[in-house]
């Protein structure tokens, strides 16, 4: 019956796919071994400290979205958190390093508008009944929380913009002892913000760096003696510097950070007309491999014990680009940047932001889910930590493959840039590949394909096994800046409580073949593709 059922509506619509530019596309799966691996909670989002007089091109679209004022008790924000279970926030941001803790023997006052302030504002303040009321909130939702220290406290700014001098750890060590004795789980504690290489506002030489983050970790060992689990230590949360990065590693030593944190805005500024050009363009997505690359070096020789995370990436900086970062197109991007960025062994991605700005997961105004979020949910559901490894012969499909999330077989993520070409998909295991690509290519036409019994059908498989998922992410009315993400052809929206709707699949039966449209996107799960390296 499902296999009728699938054939009808196949032949059906195969006037319309031959219409299109199709494109014949073979993908090489290697499932022998994971190629790398990342965290099992690998999605992460920020949670920023602007207030909302944070403005860019006469746009000021943060409103209360800060950790000083978000609204806590709202419950789109509370359902979106808790539909990952356990979603990483990494608390942080421009601001971070001008924050005072309102503990111990200090005062603070609120951020306000100064003209000679860094980034255009006064030095901050968390009281401790804001911490308290986040914490709350941290565990009724099942966040894992990553915290980024105030680095520049207790040093002083040179002509130049760099600042100099030992940090005080004082103000943050009273902050830490008051986080565990009220019993409060951080899963990891960042050192500073944009301030490695030439800094973003402000810098510090690596070795200053190094010496200080090497406090740090000595106050986490101290004061966690008995207090399980301890947290781990992340630095420094800049822009890649090769030389900078190796530098810091080298001063602080053996098994003082635990991770190593970039930040990428590989799109360029939020007002760029090109924005969507460049989410579109391949040549331009794979730029960032010579990041990733120089990275994962760099900890293999100076820092095996180091691991890497994106902590913070937006891709438009300046509060991303309206009427883009938060419609459907820039899934493109950040599903791309996700699949990118766990080829090379980072453990985890954390993107700017869950809320506020242009670029947030929620809209900042009604906390409805934008279309990003959803994608981030997608893959929390279905990739699975092991990566593999994947050839494709058309640079127009993206093409990313996971062992399958808490189940035999193997995901696939498939990107389809194109707005033109439709792809036919040939899914083959490397190992039972006879032929190069190329002449696979040249030897199969679309129309074979139709015809084709795809080659990682088993022929014992299981009756339940027979099918394979598909969750195809499109445009509502094919507009790529609607903010409304179709999954298999039905909006995603919430339900009438204001629940995050179920992502159901289509189930498809394995001897159809594998399509993609234009313009879109697609999960595909394989119950019965051979993984040897995923078990």
């Amino acid at each position: 019956m499902g296999w009728r059922t699938s054939g009808v509506i196949f032949l059906v619509f195969l006037p319309s796919i031959l219409a299109q530019n199709i494109g014949n596309a073979v993908l090489l799966i290697d499932s022998t071994a994971k190629f790398a691996e990342t965290d099992t909670n690998y999605i992460c989002a920020t949670i920023d400290w602007w207030p909302k007089e944070k403005c860019n091109y006469n746009q000021c679209p943060w409103g209360s979205s800060s950790l000083l004022n978000l609204d806590l008790s709202h419950p789109f924000l509370s359902n979106a958190i808790q539909a990952f279970k356990n979603l990483r926030l990494r608390l942080g941001g421009s601001l971070q390093d001008q924050v005072h803790y309102d503990v111990g023997n200090i005062s603070c006052t609120p951020f306000v508008k100064q003209k000679d302030g860094l980034f255009g504002f006064s030095k901050g303040c968390l009281h401790m009944k804001r911490w308290d009321e986040l914490n709350s909130f941290f565990k009724k939702t099942g966040a894992l929380v990553t915290f980024g220290v105030n680095a520049l406290y207790g040093r002083h700014k040179n002509r130049r913009g760099v600042w100099q001098g030992e940090w005080d750890s004082s103000n943050a060590h009273d902050f830490i002892k008051y986080t565990i004795s009220k019993g409060y789980h951080i899963d990891s504690w960042e050192f500073g913000n944009e301030l490695s290489g030439k800094g973003v506002g402000a810098s510090v030489d690596a070795e200053q760096y190094g010496k200080d983050v090497s406090n740090l970790n000595s106050i986490i060992i101290e004061e966690y003696k008995s207090f399980h689990p301890r947290p781990f230590v992340l630095a420094p949360g800049g822009f890649f510097d090769k030389d900078w990065y190796s530098r810091l590693l080298l001063v602080s030593g053996p098994q003082v950070v635990d991770v190593l944190t970039h930040h990428i805005y590989n799109l360029g500024a939020g007002v760029d007309h090109n924005l969507i050009n460049k989410i579109l363009n391949p040549h331009h997505l794979s730029k960032i491999e010579a990041t990733f690359g120089n990275l994962s070096r760099i900890i293999q020789t100076d820092g095996p014990w180091a691991s890497a995370w994106v902590g913070e990436a937006g891709g438009a900086f300046n509060n991303g680009g309206r009427h883009v970062s938060d419609t459907f197109v820039n899934s493109f991007w950040y599903l791309d940047q996700l699949g990118l960025a766990a080829k090379f062994d980072t453990k985890v991605y954390c993107r700017q932001t869950l809320i506020g700005g242009n670029y947030a997961l929620l809209d900042t105004t009604t906390y409805v889910p934008n279309p990003d979020y959803y994608s981030a949910l997608l893959w929390h559901q279905l990739m699975g930590s092991g990566v593999l490894s994947i050839d494709s012969n058309e640079p127009y499909l993206r093409s990313y493959a996971h062992c399958s999330k808490q189940k035999k077989g193997v995901t696939l993520l498939l990107i389809n840039l194109s707005n033109e070409t439709a792809f036919s998909v040939d899914v083959e295991s490397v190992t039972h590949t006879d032929l190069p690509v190329e002449e696979k290519n040249k030897k199969k036409s679309f129309l074979h394909n139709l015809k084709k019994t795809v080659s990682w059908v088993g022929s014992k498989a299981a009756d339940e096994d027979l099918f394979r998922e598909e969750y195809h992410l499109t445009p509502k009315d094919g507009d790529i800046q609607s903010k409304t993400m179709l999954l298999n052809g039905k909006p995603l929206k919430l339900t009438d409580g204001g629940g995050i709707p179920t992502l159901a699949p289509e189930f498809v039966d394995l001897n159809s073949p594998v399509f993609i449209d234009p313009l879109s996107i697609k999960f595909i799960v394989l119950p019965n593709f051979g993984a040897p390296g995923c078990r």
